[in-house]
């Protein structure tokens, strides 16, 4: 494996360090603005990546997913992955700021990833292309901003999907209960479960095509123009 290979999987993995751990974080500080302590007590306002680890979601699931199109012979996979959610008691939020604090809180973590997206983005277009005889120093920094930008879009888009577990789900569930549609929240509730499942799914059917690859590619050529 070359430098530029190792250089692109180092940058890679602290890209979404970044993303994932700060986006948990996101969500419990919000929580704790209105008097939630749970995730303060946790110790998981912390940036230490350790107490943000999650074994399937923070190691595993990237790996496979980055490594397993190499050894097909499909080129270099993408990082995708998720941290340890970050525990919050919702009652105790919803008690002191309403169902708007509650969502707020569902979309804290999405609005990190979206204003480092764009600060990512700024940054990649102030910078030259690296050339040959520019350092690994360089050539990582442009790497690393490169990968921050696109993996902060896609976790971004991606938690704004309505698929329970997420983000976009429970910011829904919030709304609906806001405004008494019991029903749509108690269906959110009840497919939670399978929220995973549902997640796989939608990655391995056509709809992500249209639910997920044309946003992307839309929220890049906006961010690069």
């Amino acid at each position: 494996m070359d430098s530029i290979s190792l250089l692109t999987i180092f940058a890679s993995v602290l890209a979404l360090a970044i993303a994932i751990i700060g986006h948990e974080i996101m969500h419990g500080y919000i929580a704790y603005k209105y008097g939630d302590m749970t995730a303060k007590n946790a110790g998981r306002l912390s940036i230490n990546p350790i107490s943000h680890v999650d074994m399937y979601g923070t190691i595993i699931v990237p790996a496979l997913m980055y490594f397993i199109p190499m050894v097909l012979g499909m080129g270099s996979g993408f990082l995708f992955g998720w941290a340890k959610p970050v525990p919050i008691n919702t009652q105790t939020v919803i008690k002191n700021g309403g169902y708007n604090a509650a969502m707020q809180v569902s979309l804290a973590g999405i609005v990190y990833n979206a204003v480092l997206a764009v600060f990512a983005s700024m940054l990649l277009l102030s910078l030259d292309q690296p050339l040959q005889n520019d350092s690994l120093l360089y050539v990582f920094f442009y790497i690393f901003v490169m990968k921050l930008m696109l993996i902060n879009i896609v976790l971004a888009i991606f938690n704004l999907l309505p698929i329970p577990q997420f983000d976009g789900a429970h910011f829904l569930m919030w709304l609906s209960l806001k405004y008494n549609m019991h029903e749509v929240a108690q269906t959110i509730h009840k497919l939670e479960p399978y929220g995973m499942f549902i997640a796989i799914g939608v990655l391995i059917s056509p709809i992500k095509d249209y639910v997920l690859i044309a946003p992307i590619q839309f929220v890049l050529r906006l961010l690069l123009n």
